[in-house]
């Protein structure tokens, strides 16, 4: 099953708890329809930010730490890193995945998440799920070589193998839902504004 189309309608949640099977592919089901019941009552608690900081190594590496998010006003501490690199062939010394494939990866972690809280709230047991993305980059559009390529990619195609006990609707609702909601679906098939500050120290 792939897809490279927005959804037109938003699916609602599904509306029938399956408490009797809760939690279900590690999701407590009914903590997240307190949270659904929660945040539609009192939206200001659904406001979440995010930040990272990264820093350069030398080279084409660099480091990004995280150190929390706010969820609903509150902080969340949430010390993590991870280290980017490029391959030799881009003047990288290969060591880690590169911003590419970090940006796909985080693409298809984001739906990963829809997919199994869609299943979840539809009493869906998942068996197995895995989502493969990719895209192509012409380097002329990087290299400054030619100003009518552009610098990233014109699309990106993903494909969602998914299996478990739901039937072929419930899946289809499912994956309708995932289009709907995935944040970094959204983020990647619609225009975000992005505002640049530079400073010189």
């Amino acid at each position: 099953m792939s897809t490279a189309t927005q959804s037109t309608v938003r699916p609602s949640t599904p509306a029938t708890p399956d408490t009797a099977r809760s939690p279900i592919n590690g999701i407590d089901v009914a903590a997240l329809r307190q949270t659904i019941e929660a945040v539609r009552a009192a939206p200001a608690g659904g406001q979440t930010r995010w930040a990272v900081d990264t820093d350069w190594l030398g080279g084409t590496q660099s480091r990004t730490r995280v150190a929390g998010c706010e969820l609903g006003g509150q902080w969340v501490d949430r010390p993590f890193e991870f280290v980017t690199d490029e391959p030799t062939q881009l003047l990288g010394t290969n060591t880690a995945p590169n911003p590419q494939e970090y940006l796909l990866g985080a693409l298809n972690a984001c739906m990963t998440v829809g997919y199994v809280a869609g299943a979840s709230l539809y009493g869906v047991k998942l068996e197995s799920l895995r989502i493969r993305s990719e895209g192509s980059i012409d380097l002329r559009g990087f290299l400054g070589i030619s100003r009518a390529v552009p610098a990233g990619y014109d699309k990106i195609r993903y494909t969602v193998h998914i299996k478990g006990d739901g039937t072929p609707e419930q899946m289809r609702k499912i994956h309708e839902l995932v289009m709907a909601t995935s944040p970094n679906r959204f983020n990647l098939a619609n225009p975000i504004a992005l505002e640049a500050e530079l400073v010189v120290e």
